[in-house]
């Protein structure tokens, strides 16, 4: 039997072929796998819509190799950050209901 940890590392393995097999190297994300990855996989992160600027930024500052996709490793590293950002937010959540009691 899987633990949490283990199961949520699968779906992030199977996530990735999941959209980066669907055109070009199944072995990394171009530009459209990856919009579709967002919108479909983090439909509350992105809120529906993605604003272009933004995500070119985010591109190409994940694109660590300037290949304009997203291997595994560059991949990864997004889910980091976002895991990061997402404590981050919960964490100061925490800290201001701590305020206020």
């Amino acid at each position: 039997m899987e633990t949490p940890l283990e199961e949520a590392l699968g779906v992030m393995v199977e996530t990735f072929y999941k959209y980066s097999a669907k055109e070009g190297d199944k072995y990394k994300l171009n530009k459209k796998e990856m919009k579709e990855l967002l919108l479909e996989e983090m439909p509350n992160f992105v809120k529906g819509k993605i604003n272009e600027r933004g995500f070119e930024f985010l591109m190409e500052k994940l694109d660590d190799n300037e290949d304009e996709e997203l291997d595994f490793q560059e991949y990864a590293v997004f889910l980091a950050l976002t895991a990061s950002l997402c404590y981050a937010f919960f964490q100061e959540c925490a800290d201001e209901n701590n305020r206020k009691q």
